[in-house]
C-alpha cells in the first residue's frame, strides 16, 4: 500500500493537468489510468487525432480546389488512407509520450489500471489499495447511446470507430449535428464520402449564436454535406455490411430511411462513473447523472473532488484543465478559480467556428440591452488572399457601458482569434479598448478590431 497527498483518477486533460499542478505545489501525487497510454479520450481518440485528420483533409481540399489558381500546377494528390491513419497515430504517440515525460519530470506515479473509491481516503487499483489524503475524480466521458441504435464500431460507429475505419466509405450518415459529428463529417466529405447529417433539432450546433448556426450550415451545404433537420432516429439496421437508418420527421410524423456504408453516432457524451463505487460512498449526483460539487470542486464526501466531464458544464478539454488546476490549488490551501463566463468553444471545420460569452439569444432572454459590432472577412485582405473570405466576426457589448459580453467568429483561424476577446473579457475591457489596440496588418485579427470599431462609429474597411 502506497500513501499519497493526492490521487487523481483519470489522465485526460483534466486529470493529468491536475496531477502536474498538485506536484508543482509540493504534493505527493499519483494518477490512475487504465489505458496503455496517458491523455484520456482527448489525446487518444478525440481532440488530437481528429485534428490530425482535419488538417490532412484540409490540405487535400487546398490541393484539389486552390492550388491551380495559385499557379501550383500538378495533379491532385491521391489519398493513401492507411498512411493518413499512420500520420494520425504518430500524432497521438508524440502527445501521449509527452505526458509520460511530464509525469516523470514532476515525480508523479502512474498507477496502471482502473480506479475505484471503496471509502474516503482510499483508492483501489486492481487488487491494490492506496491511501490518499485527497482524491480527484477526473474519469471523463464516453459516447452517449441512442435507443434502437446498436454500435458495433465497424458499420455503426462512435467517434472512436470513425477515427480508424478500414476504408473510406462511399456514404455516411451522421446522427447528430453537434461539434463531433460536423468535424468528422467534414473530414470524410473532403475524402469524397457522401455525408448526410440527421439532427433532431431544427438548428445545428445547439447553444451557438443563431446567425452563426445559419451561416455555418449554409457553408457546410456548399461543401457537399446534406442535412435532415427535425428528425428523430428510430433505429438502425445492419445487413451485408450496409446500415439503414430509420427516422421520423417531427413536423409531420412521416417515416423515412437512409442507407449508408457507415453510420456515425454523434449524439453527445455521458460521464464515466460506472464501477467506481460512488453510490456506496454516498457521493451526491445531479439529476442528469453528473457528480455534484461545491464551489471548490469538492463532492459531498470530504476530501473527494471531481472535475471535467463528470461534473456540470460544457464537456471541453480546456474547461477540465482549468478545473484541474483550480482543484489542485484548493487542495494545496490556495485559492482556486475558474471564470465560467469566459470559456471559449471551437469547432475545427473549415472555416473554423469559435465563440465565447453571451449570445444575442441569451441576452434577449435575460432582458439585458446590448449592441452588436459585425465585420465580414470579405473586408479582410489577408483572408481574401487565402480563399477564406467567407464568414464574419460578431462582437457583443453592453449598450450602456460598452463592456464586451461575448464574441462569435466564423472564419479563418477563428479558434485562435477568439482568445484576444477572452483576454479582453478577463480584464473587463470595453469594445473601444479593443478597437483602439493596434493590430498588425495584414492579419486575420484585424477583423476582430473592425468588429470592435463597428460597436462604435463603424468599421474602416466596410
Amino acid at each position: 500500500m502506497s500513501s499519497y497527498d493526492v490521487i487523481v483518477i483519470g489522465s485526460g486533460p483534466g486529470g493529468y493537468v491536475a496531477a502536474i499542478r498538485c506536484a508543482q505545489l509540493g504534493l505527493k501525487t499519483a494518477c490512475v489510468e487504465g489505458r496503455e497510454t496517458l491523455g484520456g479520450t482527448c489525446l487518444n481518440v478525440g481532440c488530437i487525432p481528429s485534428k490530425a485528420l482535419l488538417h490532412a483533409t484540409h490540405m487535400l481540399h487546398e490541393a484539389e480546389h486552390n492550388f491551380e489558381e495559385m499557379g501550383l500546377k500538378a495533379k491532385a494528390p491521391t489519398v493513401d488512407w492507411k498512411q493518413m491513419l499512420t500520420y494520425k497515430d504518430k500524432t497521438i504517440e508524440t502527445n501521449t509520450k509527452g505526458i509520460e515525460f511530464l509525469f516523470k519530470k514532476n515525480k508523479i506515479d502512474w498507477l496502471k489500471g482502473w480506479g475505484s473509491v471503496p471509502e474516503a481516503g482510499k483508492v483501489k487499483v486492481g487488487d491494490e489499495v492506496h491511501e490518499a489524503k485527497n482524491i480527484i475524480i477526473a474519469s471523463g466521458s464516453e459516447p452517449a447511446g441512442l435507443p434502437g441504435v446498436e454500435v458495433d464500431e465497424k458499420t455503426v460507429v462512435t467517434s472512436t470507430g470513425a477515427l480508424e475505419l478500414g476504408k473510406i466509405p462511399k456514404e455516411m450518415v451522421v446522427i447528430g449535428a453537434g461539434v463531433i459529428g460536423l468535424e468528422l463529417g467534414s473530414v470524410y466529405a473532403r475524402l469524397g464520402t457522401e455525408i448526410t447529417v440527421v439532427e433532431f433539432l431544427d438548428a445545428i450546433t445547439p447553444g451557438m449564436d443563431p446567425e452563426v448556426q445559419k451561416t455555418f450550415q449554409r457553408m457546410l451545404k456548399k461543401q457537399g454535406i446534406n442535412f435532415v433537420m427535425g428528425a428523430a432516429v428510430q433505429k438502425t439496421e445492419v445487413a451485408k455490411g450496409k446500415a439503414t437508418v430509420r427516422y421520423k420527421l417531427r413536423k409531420d410524423d412521416s417515416e423515412h430511411e437512409i442507407e449508408a456504408d457507415t453510420v456515425l453516432v454523434a449524439t453527445g457524451r455521458k460521464p464515466v462513473i460506472k464501477g467506481m463505487g460512488l453510490d456506496d460512498l454516498g457521493i451526491k449526483m445531479t439529476e442528469r447523472g453528473q457528480i455534484a460539487v461545491n464551489e471548490h470542486w469538492e463532492t459531498s464526501v470530504k476530501g473527494v473532488y471531481a472535475i471535467g466531464d463528470v461534473i456540470e458544464g460544457p464537456m471541453l478539454a480546456h474547461k477540465a484543465e482549468d478545473e484541474g488546476m483550480a482543484a489542485a490549488e484548493v487542495i494545496a490551501g490556495k485559492h482556486g478559480h475558474v471564470n465560467y463566463g469566459v470559456i471559449p468553444g471551437v469547432i475545427y471545420t473549415h472555416p473554423e467556428v469559435a465563440s465565447v460569452g453571451e449570445t444575442e439569444a441569451t441576452l434577449k432572454e435575460s432582458g439585458r440591452e446590448y449592441k452588436v459590432g459585425k465585420f465580414s472577412f470579405m473586408g479582410n485582405a489577408r483572408a481574401k488572399a487565402v480563399f477564406a473570405g467567407d464568414g464574419f466576426v460578431k462582437l457583443i457589448a453592453d449598450k450602456e457601458t460598452d463592456r464586451i459580453l461575448g464574441c462569435h467568429i466564423i472564419g479563418p483561424g477563428a479558434g485562435d482569434l477568439i482568445h484576444e476577446v477572452c483576454v479582453a473579457m478577463e480584464f473587463g475591457a470595453s469594445a473601444q479598448d479593443l478597437a483602439m489596440t493596434c493590430h498588425a496588418h495584414p492579419t486575420y485579427s484585424e477583423a476582430v478590431r473592425e468588429a470592435a470599431l463597428a460597436c462604435g462609429d463603424g468599421p474602416i474597411h466596410m
